[in-house]
């Protein structure tokens, strides 16, 4: 018999935002953009692939300069960074500091490279790179929105790249990956297991 007690749960009051009260698990990347002549970069943990295409989003605000500058250039990179990267992240997102002067020369100093097709940058020594063009933008959410964009370029790291004759475990193992912890904690994931599929599981 199922049991539908609910005496081991709190009540959150949807009126506000829920977030803030547990522990979720996301993907942390760095989001690259043109901006004028110089280059931005900002940390983005709400982002994901869209089905099994070539597509991926992320949640922005038309508070931060990274939506307009999507909606000017349409095109945008995405940095998946190492758990030894945790700091270059951090401050990536330095300009949206308040009251910070220095906050574009800080920028300036974090080790980049030259996105191949398109005037823009990739964090330089991250484990997956996606050049992208802008699909749509999706606005409404209250004060958020959701930006798509086509994998148009996409690289991944000899070190990263599954095999099939490689010890997977392994080589997570010897090449840990980067998980944020929301809200404000991450994590570097060494240790993982096989998914327990149903027979003949087909996606």
């Amino acid at each position: 018999m199922k049991d539908n007690s609910f005496d081991n749960f709190i009540s959150l009051n949807v009126k506000d935002t829920i977030w803030d009260h547990f522990y979720t698990v996301a993907p942390l990347v760095v989001i690259g953009t043109k901006e004028n002549d110089v280059f931005d970069l900002s940390p983005k943990h709400m982002v994901t692939p869209i089905g099994f295409s070539n597509y991926l989003g992320f949640v922005c605000t038309p508070r931060h300069a990274t939506y307009h500058n999507i909606k000017k250039e349409k095109n945008f990179t995405v940095s998946f960074v190492r758990p030894d990267q945790i700091l270059l992240t951090s401050l990536s997102a330095i300009p949206r500091c308040e009251e910070n002067h220095f906050s574009k020369a800080i920028v300036e100093k974090i080790p980049t490279i030259s996105a191949p097709k398109n005037d823009n940058i990739f964090i330089a020594d991250s484990y997956v790179l996606f050049e992208c063009t802008l699909y749509k933008i999706i606005d409404g959410f209250d004060d958020y929105s959701i930006i798509t964009g086509q994998i148009d370029a996409a690289y991944v790291h000899k070190d990263y790249k599954i095999f099939s004759e490689v010890d997977q475990q392994k080589q997570i193992y010897d090449n840990p990956l980067l998980a944020y912890i929301a809200q404000g904690r991450f994590a570097s994931i060494k240790e993982t297991f096989s998914f327990p599929y149903p027979k003949d599981f087909h996606r």
